[in-house]
């Protein structure tokens, strides 16, 4: 057997190095079952070829196409310290199709980008599977991807995720934040915990205390809660944008709240956020305690129990908020839009 084979069977390529090679073929087949099982209308054959094809669903007249594209971020790292690699797939899709749900997107199809210095078999499998459980979570097609083992780029046991999702809106109904308005409510969604933000912080911290992932922390153990995968939110939306006008959406991710609302709010506004009015996850707190964080930090560096903010008309507060109960989401007003006296919108926090 050659030391260097490279196997490509459609969209996904393995490069092997002294891998036995049926086994590889089984991982192949392995993953295309997989990827079936996330099928939506519009696509249009199995996995082939150099490409990936959709099929617009034919009941939008003018179709915008909406993309977007992230990673999982040192979370990884705490996957491969707990050896658990069954939700990270959820937390990559996350981080893609609750970005483009702000702008009301309805996801379509994801692509995965997946990097390992040395292929597991029951690894990828794990990975894989999370990545289409979140695809079937957001409705989304898993149509293609890469995986790749690259000895020597990183080491055996590392590996790292990358994905790419497309969605469709009509071109009326775009969420871009020009519709808000002074007054406007602010409604929080709640988060399953840190999401995939923070995780440099959060191991730095748990280092720094002494603590182990398998001490217990509220009934399980710091590793599980820390590893919960971040919750995807668009069936949650697209269900609330049937019955209310959202003016628009921020998916609270890197910078926290006080940098991800200021993106969908126009200048000369700002968003008043009411501190009391949702109890942080014990984790945050227990973060802060033990890291000696100040509330600035974490207010920049983690979402602290609120993973989407969804600005409507003040009217329509009490339907929003049991549509989203009856979705599934522990939502609340978390705060309102108000004028501000300077250009660039901002977010205080009070």
């Amino acid at each position: 057997m050659s030391s260097k084979k490279k196997i490509r069977s459609k969209c996904f390529t393995y490069l092997e190095t002294g891998v036995d090679i049926d086994k590889a073929n089984q991982l192949i087949k392995d993953i295309k079952e997989i990827t079936k099982e996330t099928y939506r209308p519009g696509v249009v054959s199995d996995i082939g070829g150099f490409g990936a094809f959709f099929d617009i669903p034919s009941h939008y007249q003018q179709p915008l196409l909406v993309s977007g594209t992230d990673g999982v971020g040192t979370k990884l790292k705490l996957a491969n310290l707990l050896n658990q690699h069954t939700t990270i797939g959820i937390d990559l899709v996350a981080m893609c199709v609750n970005d483009i749900i702000c702008h009301g997107a309805e996801p379509l199809f994801f692509l995965d980008y997946y990097a390992t210095g040395k292929l597991n078999r029951q690894q990828s499998i794990d990975i894989i599977r999370g990545i289409a459980k979140g695809c079937k979570l957001a409705g989304a097609a898993l149509i293609g991807g890469e995986t790749a083992e690259m000895p020597g780029m990183y080491s055996s046991n590392d590996y790292d995720l990358a994905g790419f999702c497309v969605g469709v809106v009509e071109k009326n109904k775009v969420i871009d934040g020009h519709a808000v308005q002074i007054g406007d409510a602010i409604i929080g969604l709640a988060s399953s915990g840190p999401h995939s933000n923070g995780y440099s912080l959060i191991r730095k911290i748990v280092e720094y205390t002494g603590a182990s992932y398998s001490d217990s922390f509220e009934g399980k153990t710091l590793g599980e809660i820390l590893i919960t995968p971040t919750r995807i939110y668009t069936k949650s939306i697209l269900n609330l944008l049937k019955n209310v006008t959202i003016h628009s959406c921020a998916n609270i991710t890197g910078g926290g709240l006080v940098e991800n609302i200021p993106r969908c709010i126009p200048q000369g506004t700002q968003a008043v956020i009411d501190k009391n009015s949702w109890e942080r996850p014990p984790i945050f707190n227990w973060l802060q305690e033990k890291g000696n964080v100040t509330e600035e930090e974490m207010q920049r560096s983690l979402n602290l129990g609120v993973g989407m903010a969804v600005i409507i008309p003040t009217d329509m507060v009490e339907t929003a908020l049991a549509c989203l109960k009856a979705s599934g989401e522990k939502a609340w007003t978390l705060g309102s839009v108000q004028a501000s006296n300077h250009d660039e919108p901002s977010v205080i926090i009070r």
